[in-house]
C-alpha cells in the first residue's frame, strides 16, 4: 500500500499532517468521532454518518478487512475517515478484500498516521465542525478557501439525498404484520430486525406523501434513522403528524426519534459534539433498568420542552450528560428511541424494543379485528 502526504485542516484554522489512506483526493464535511472498538465497516456505511469526516478512536481500522455483507447500505456514507492506523493487510479468512481496496473502489478520501486522541480531545473542547482531508494539495491557503464553501450541518437537510429512489418491498408478503417504513435513511439492520419478527415491509422514499403511505393500510409505521438537521424537515414532520392521526403503532429511532418529537411540538438543538459509539449507557425510566446503546447523532431534543410539555412523557434518558433518549405521545401509541436498538455494530441490549413495538402491532391488530 503506497501512501502519500496528506493534511487535515479545520474550521478553526487548526492542522494535523499524516499521510493518506483510500483514495487519493480531498473531501470536507462535519467532522465528528466514533468510539467504537469494533464494527467500521457498519460504521462507515450508515446513511446517518452522511456529510461527516469520521474520526475512529480505535487505535486500528483496518486489521480484520471487509466483507460484503457487512454493510448496512449500498456504499459507504462517510465523506471521509481519519485514523490512527490504518491497515491494508488483514487477518479474518472471511473478508473480501482489504480496506485500501475497499476505499479505493468506493472513492473514500482517508487520513492516517495523526493524533485522534489529540483531535478527539479538540472537538470535545470547540465542538464540532467543518474540515477538509487533502492527499491531492498541501496548500492550506488553497484549502481553507475551500473548506469556506463547504456547508454547515445546522439547517442541513440531507435524508433526500440518502433516501430510496423508489418504494420497494421487504421480507414474506406472508408474514403476519405489514409495517410502512419511512426511510429517511434507514440501516439494512433495523429492517432485518423487523423480518425476524414476522413483519412485511414497504420502504417509501422520504418524501413520499402521508397519504401514500396509509393507503397500503400498514398495521404500524416506522420512522427510520437519518443524517442531517430534523429543523430542515417539514415535509417529513408533516407526515408523522398525519401518520398520527391514524392512530396504528408508530416507532421512531434516532433522526426519526427527533422527527416524532417536532411532530408533537418539541424542538430540536445542535449538540455541541454528539454522541457516536457502542457503549452509551441509558436509563429506561419505565422499568428502572440500564442498557448499553449503540448511538451516532449531532441533534436532540429539547429537555425543558419535553418537561413542560402534555403531550410527551421521557422514557429513556442518557446516564452521562441526562439528554433525552426515548419519549411516548400521550393517548398515542407511538414511541421512539434516540439511539440504535438495532446495533450493527454494538450490544443487544435494547432490542426488546422491536419486541415492544411488536406487541403493540398485535394489540391493535386484535382490537381491530374485535370491532
Amino acid at each position: 500500500m503506497k501512501q502519500v502526504p496528506a493534511v487535515l485542516l479545520l474550521e478553526d484554522g487548526t492542522v494535523y499532517h499524516g499521510k493518506s489512506a483510500g483514495k487519493i483526493g480531498m473531501t470536507t464535511g462535519e467532522i465528528c468521532f466514533n468510539t467504537g472498538m469494533t464494527g467500521y465497516q457498519e460504521v462507515f456505511t450508515d446513511p446517518s454518518y452522511f456529510g461527516q469526516l469520521l474520526v475512529a478512536t480505535n487505535a486500528h481500522i483496518g486489521n480484520y478487512g471487509t466483507k460484503n455483507s457487512d454493510t448496512e447500505s449500498e456504499s459507504i456514507k462517510i465523506s471521509g475517515l481519519i485514523c490512527k492506523n490504518f491497515t491494508s493487510e488483514y487477518s479474518r479468512k472471511v473478508a473480501d478484500e482489504s480496506i485500501q481496496e475497499y476505499f479505493e473502489r468506493e472513492n473514500l478520501v482517508g487520513i492516517s498516521d495523526v493524533d485522534t486522541r489529540a483531535i478527539v480531545r479538540h472537538i470535545r473542547e470547540k465542538g464540532a465542525m467543518n474540515g477538509i482531508i487533502s492527499s491531492e494539495s498541501l496548500d492550506l491557503e488553497e484549502l481553507r478557501a475551500l473548506l469556506e464553501e463547504a456547508p454547515n450541518m445546522e439547517g442541513l437537510e440531507l435524508a433526500s439525498k440518502v433516501t430510496t429512489d423508489k418504494p420497494y418491498f421487504y421480507g414474506d408478503p406472508t408474514a403476519k404484520f405489514k409495517v410502512a417504513v419511512m426511510d429517511f435513511g434507514t440501516k439494512m439492520n433495523i429492517l432485518r430486525n423487523f423480518t425476524k419478527r414476522n413483519c412485511y415491509l414497504q420502504v417509501f422514499p422520504a418524501k413520499t406523501p402521508a397519504s401514500e403511505v396509509i393507503a397500503w393500510n400498514p398495521d404500524g409505521y416506522f420512522l427510520s434513522n437519518g443524517p442531517g438537521d430534523p429543523g430542515a424537515m417539514d415535509y417529513a414532520v408533516a407526515t408523522a403528524k398525519e401518520l398520527l392521526t391514524e392512530d396504528k403503532p408508530l416507532f421512531g429511532i434516532c433522526l426519526g426519534h427527533q422527527i416524532l418529537a417536532l411532530a408533537a411540538d418539541i424542538p430540536t438543538y445542535k449538540m455541541h459534539h454528539g454522541h457516536r459509539g457502542i457503549n452509551h449507557p441509558v436509563k429506561n425510566l419505565m422499568t428502572g433498568k440500564c442498557e448499553i446503546t449503540s448511538q451516532n447523532h449531532g441533534f436532540g431534543v429539547s429537555p425543558d420542552a419535553i418537561r413542560a410539555s402534555d403531550k410527551v412523557e421521557i422514557t429513556h434518558v442518557n446516564l452521562n450528560d441526562e439528554t433525552i433518549e426515548g419519549i411516548k405521545i400521550k393517548e398515542k401509541k407511538a414511541f421512539s428511541v434516540q439511539y440504535h436498538p438495532e446495533a450493527a455494530p454494538g450490544p443487544h441490549d435494547a432490542r426488546y424494543l422491536f419486541d415492544q413495538y411488536l406487541e403493540m402491532l398485535e394489540e391493535n391488530v386484535k382490537a381491530e379485528l374485535a370491532k
